[in-house]
């Protein structure tokens, strides 16, 4: 009924589960917890046929609702409980961990629910039914509509909707981020980090300080205007703004940045090959919060003294996603803007969300306020092979919608040819 997360395998427990419990057995640093396997779903959904639901969005939305109006049964609400006392009952993180993510085909990067600073057996069993249901949400089904058109495979439902789910101590990290270890050893490790915790850099919604290091411990670093953090209080999840002393100072120096490259070597040689991980710092000791393949290198970053040559109808960013693409701008500013979106079109927002995800199926590029080449929008993006470039101040006002745009996710530009 429940995996102690240190005996955690892929085939039971999913793939993100099962990268943290080999983490664990090499003797990383991977926080506490345990994980409810896929039996537990498979018995919550044993009498809905599942396979036929992969696809089709009405069939899908009925399945979700199903799941997420149905009690947790009794057996794994008291398995849950004696868990969460054998850590400490303390706040949890709450995670899904899904049959086919976190490989090295898909990394389903924020396709499905994860929830921070859950306390208590009751709010537990809620976040886990939610996981379970995450399985089918409008994101997550475009997405494997993707990956099955990109494989060859459109139309046919996958064999892999199994769902099982993550319980961590909660870490009230003072500083998060993301870092890709290098695919050859004369690569750099990049890293991306800002204050707070992680959903800010990893969802997009701040502008991360970036950092590479050299395989000679060297590090260059680009320092961000982190404006905004993310933190907890009590159960609840706060934004809050940073102080305007810090907003500029570098969330970590040389230092730590080259601690955590050698942290990421030993990550990428525990689970054989290059590795995309998320991290968190809190109470001065680094933790490792996920590990995935990396899926698709990002662009190398241009140098800054770039962005004050380009011409004026030019605007610089930083390179997202490789490639370069015209098309007509399509500001979207929220869910409500979503439905104008059409085939074709250059998606411009504040950021994207993993809810935003069924936009990137559609959209041709993508161009954001905020974010960093490591955050999940910009993985998908380079999964759907669309150029991206991110954090390009005040884009969504200063480009109107419907500008012809040329979007250049190697250069880090968008120009606009109707400007």
């Amino acid at each position: 009924m429940i995996v102690p997360l240190v005996e955690a395998i892929a085939d039971t427990c999913g793939g993100k589960a099962g990268a943290l419990g080999a983490l664990l057995r090499a003797g990383l640093p991977v926080p506490d917890g345990f994980v409810v396997p896929f039996a537990a779903y498979l018995a919550a959904a044993r009498d809905l046929d599942l396979g036929r639901f992969a696809g089709e969005p009405d069939d899908a939305d009925a399945v979700r609702q199903t799941i997420e109006a149905r009690s947790v049964h009794a057996d794994v609400i008291d398995a849950l409980g004696r868990a969460l006392d054998d850590i400490g009952d303390p706040p949890v993180a709450v995670r899904s961990s899904a049959a086919g993510e976190d490989t090295g085909q898909e990394s389903a990067a924020g396709q499905h629910e994860s929830f921070l600073a859950v306390h208590g057996v009751s709010a537990v069993a809620e976040a886990v039914r939610a996981c379970w249901a995450s399985l089918f949400s409008p994101r997550a089904i475009a997405y494997r509509a993707a990956g099955r058109a990109d494989s060859g495979r459109d139309g046919q439902p996958p064999d892999d909707l199994l769902m099982a789910v993550i319980v961590q101590r909660h870490l009230d990290a003072e500083i998060s981020g993301v870092m890709f270890t290098p695919a050859d050893p004369d690569d750099a490790t990049r890293i991306e980090a800002s204050w707070g915790l992680g959903p800010s850099v990893v969802e997009g919604k701040v502008t991360p300080d970036a950092y590479r290091v050299a395989e000679d411990g060297s590090v260059t670093r680009t320092v961000a205007d982190k404006q905004q953090r993310l933190d907890r209080r009590g159960t609840r999840l706060v934004v809050r703004d940073v102080p305007s002393a810090a907003r500029n100072q570098p969330a970590l120096d040389d230092a730590t940045a080259a601690r955590l490259a050698t942290l990421g070597a030993q990550i990428a040689a525990a689970l054989g090959g290059p590795q995309d991980v998320e991290w968190a710092i809190a109470d001065g000791r680094t933790w490792v919060l996920q590990a995935r393949p990396v899926t698709a290198a990002p662009p190398p970053p241009t140098s800054p003294s770039g962005a004050s040559d380009v011409p004026a109808a030019t605007f610089a960013g930083t390179p997202g996603s490789h490639g370069t693409v015209t098309g007509t701008a399509r500001i979207v500013r929220g869910p409500g803007d979503f439905a104008r979106v059409r085939p074709g079109d250059i998606l411009v927002c504040p950021f994207t969300d993993p809810a935003w995800t069924p936009l990137l199926r559609i959209a041709a590029g993508v161009v954001t306020e905020t974010g960093g080449v490591l955050s999940h929008a910009a993985i998908v993006a380079r999964e759907h092979a669309i150029p991206a470039v991110l954090g390009v101040p005040n884009v969504t006002s200063r480009l109107r919608d419907d500008t012809v745009v040329t979007v250049d996710g190697t250069s880090g530009t968008v120009t606009a040819t109707n400007a």
